[in-house]
């Protein structure tokens, strides 16, 4: 190998090292994130709330896209992951009220 394919095997090693670990970050942090969201879920079914709220999610779906273009992240993006979570969310809360 030459010294120029050494080097761009070891940086393509520490990238894939970071990913790795950002990839786990994600995992866990969604993890928690749906904890809390299956706690909202049962507080919903408690109280005979409906298992969406969509004035909260377009906030959050505008708070996201904002936060998207400051870490310099495409905003479409995050719009289809935040929907996408938000789709799931609530079809956990409507699991739950059934």
């Amino acid at each position: 190998m030459t010294d120029d394919t050494t080097r761009a095997a070891a940086l393509l090693r520490d990238h894939r090292e970071s990913i790795d670990r950002l990839d786990a970050i994600l995992v866990y942090t969604l993890g928690e994130r749906f904890k809390h969201t299956q706690a909202v879920g049962r507080l919903k079914a408690e109280h005979a709330l409906p298992p969406s709220d969509p004035d909260r999610e377009t906030k959050q779906i505008a708070r996201l896209e904002d936060l998207a273009a400051q870490a310099d992240l495409d905003p479409e993006f995050a719009k289809k992951f935040l929907n996408f979570i938000i789709a799931e969310v609530i079809q956990h809360h409507k699991n739950q009220q059934s």
